[in-house]
């Protein structure tokens, strides 16, 4: 791996460490391009699987271990993760079990480097910067990820926490403590990292407080999906969601699309995601017949090749990937399943949503599109053909959904969300 050293520029070097899906390393890229943009250096550290995704966004890239690969079926990890249960702590088992490769990969990589900017699971970055006195900045993509009890997520497998904050904010906060004796069990590895280092060990919980820098945390989502609240980690600044998804449609996959939104009204557009395609069941069955039964013409991004989805009527049309920007300003309805980096394109598309949740913050997304008035919500293990054509005629029905989404649409597409991440990074550079 390559080492850099600072001042070889007028701009900064700034090393960006993100793990995650692609709706997480999107907002990433969408920041390192506006750091490039304005003479700076920046570098993306993360799964070596990701590499052609960096380099198509014009950004360097470095690979940071593990590897997505390295994981086995990622269906098959997919499948383990999104149970509400035992996946966060699968997840955090999965980072924690490769975290001493993550720091060595990260120390080369932010070597003579300005600054380092940290994704919530990169838990070998922290460390990193204590141990370097590295400048560090901390992100979080979804308002979940900073644990407010004056403005309490939905956590998958904790609905009863909503009840418990009905009593107050302090009862809240005292049931909140319990995880955290489980959470230090999942971190045992860092915690031996940390003592090898000579850092104060067990330090702060990596999944929490240990998450957030103490001189700047960018919360990368919309003022409009949670205001800031007293309760937030110190220095957290609200950037907006830097939206970026990768390089637009080629020649012939924008001819496709064009040819089949041109002769009929706008389609419903049916979407996973990057992760939860991988668990997507009969879903793709489902949004089938749901289109039939309204008698609406669908588009499904299925994440595998068309002809897998078998024979379709004319007014069905699949495609194994489209850059939702190109397609979700287009549609009648967005039907996905609230991954932050997706729920940010189809609230910029400002048109009305059915958000079916899997897992991790998608719950607690989806409840704060509803609270948006832009959406409406099922579980993704209740969405049947049946359930999510009741939902949709609804949605369709009633005007105010469409009024809002685009008012909504309008106030996304005004911010600079890339923009106000990089100034705020700026200054932190002095």
């Amino acid at each position: 791996m390559a080492r850099y050293t600072s001042g070889m520029a007028t701009g900064k070097r700034i090393v960006l460490a993100a793990f995650g899906s692609l709706g997480d390393l999107h907002p990433y890229i969408a920041v390192a391009r506006e750091l490039k943009r304005r003479g700076h250096r920046p570098l993306i550290a993360t799964f070596d699987d990701y590499r052609a995704a960096v380099e198509a966004g014009g950004v360097e890239f470095t690979a940071m271990r593990p590897s997505m690969s390295g994981f086995g079926d990622f269906s098959s990890v997919m499948e383990r993760l999104v149970d509400p249960w035992r996946g966060p702590e699968r997840l955090v088992g999965m980072f924690m079990s490769h975290v001493r490769e993550s720091y060595e990969d990260l120390s080369h990589a932010a070597a003579g480097a300005d600054l380092l900017v940290t994704h919530p699971i990169a838990f070998a970055g922290p460390a990193l910067a204590q141990k370097q006195g590295l400048r560090w900045a901390s992100t979080v993509l979804s308002p979940l990820s900073l644990f407010s009890a004056i403005d309490p997520p939905l956590f998958p497998a904790a609905g009863w926490l909503r009840h418990v904050r009905k009593l107050g904010v302090a009862p809240y906060r005292m049931v909140l403590r319990i995880p955290r004796f489980v959470m230090r069990r999942w971190e045992r590895p860092l915690y031996r990292l940390r003592a090898e280092l000579g850092l104060p060990t067990p330090g702060p919980i990596a999944q929490m407080e240990g998450q957030y820098s103490p001189r700047l945390n960018l919360a990368l989502f919309s003022r409009l999906l949670a205001a800031p609240q007293p309760d937030w980690p110190a220095n957290t600044m609200v950037c907006g969601f830097p939206r970026y998804d990768g390089p637009p449609p080629d020649e012939c996959m924008q001819r496709e699309l064009d040819r089949f939104l041109a002769p009929g009204e706008p389609p419903i557009v049916f979407a996973l995601g990057s992760s939860a395609v991988m668990v997507a069941g009969d879903f793709w069955r489902h949004a089938i017949e749901t289109a039939r039964r309204l008698s609406r013409r669908a588009i499904l991004i299925t994440g595998r090749p068309p002809e897998e989805s078998g024979a379709l009527p004319p007014s069905i049309k699949a495609f194994q990937y489209l850059p939702y920007s190109a397609v979700f300003p287009r549609a009648s309805a967005i039907v996905h399943p609230g991954g932050i980096g997706t729920l940010a394109q189809a609230l910029a598309a400002g048109r009305p949503q059915l958000v079916v949740p899997v897992a991790f913050d998608q719950p607690d997304n989806a409840q704060r599109a509803v609270r948006l008035g832009v959406a409406r919500s099922v579980p993704f293990r209740k969405a049947a053909a049946g359930t999510m054509a009741s939902e949709l005629e609804k949605l369709l029905a009633a005007p105010g959904y469409a009024a809002r989404a685009a008012a909504t649409g309008e106030r996304i597409g005004a911010e600079d969300a890339a923009g106000a991440a990089c100034g705020a990074l700026e200054r932190l550079l002095g």
